[in-house]
């Protein structure tokens, strides 16, 4: 699939959304498919992090693997490694790609170490929780919700 988090922004099809929650942040994700599920969700949480994705530049690819049977648990793996790799590497991702097959989920995310003159912060992703955290298929194709604490 391979969803490059400008696009959603360059058509204006966002297809997620913020909602508060008490000092927390919630992300509700909506796409057709699962796999663009979980680069939208990609795209949802580096969204909170910096002011404009389109400041981010794909110039490295980090390659993850995951598994799991439970949908929720593994968004909340792939979204924990993304936030880790930040937290660590301090690295910052803007285009995501996505499959999922047999319990497993193989993914990418390409771009570049933070840069404090051309990326803005906007707020401290502290962790994903598990608390409301849902991936259900609905009559449009696929729905998720997150909780960030900031």
């Amino acid at each position: 699939m391979g969803n490059g988090c400008d696009a959603v922004v360059k058509f204006s099809t966002k297809m997620y959304e913020t909602f508060e929650h008490t000092a927390d942040l919630g992300l509700r994700i909506r796409s057709a498919h699962l796999e663009s599920l979980f680069e939208e969700a990609g795209c949802a949480l580096f969204s909170v992090m910096v002011e404009n994705l389109g400041t981010i530049q794909p110039r490295e690819k980090c390659a993850f693997s995951k598994s799991g049977d439970d949908l929720e648990y593994l968004l909340f793996d792939w979204l924990n490694e993304l936030l880790y790799r930040f937290d660590s590497e301090h690295r910052l991702f803007g285009r995501f790609d996505v499959e999922i097959q047999n319990g497993r989920l193989n993914g990418s995310a390409w771009g570049e170490p933070w840069d404090r003159k051309r990326h803005v912060l906007t707020h401290e992703v502290k962790a994903i929780t598990y608390h409301g955290l849902k991936v259900q298929q609905t009559a449009d194709g696929w729905m998720a919700e997150i909780i960030v604490d900031i």
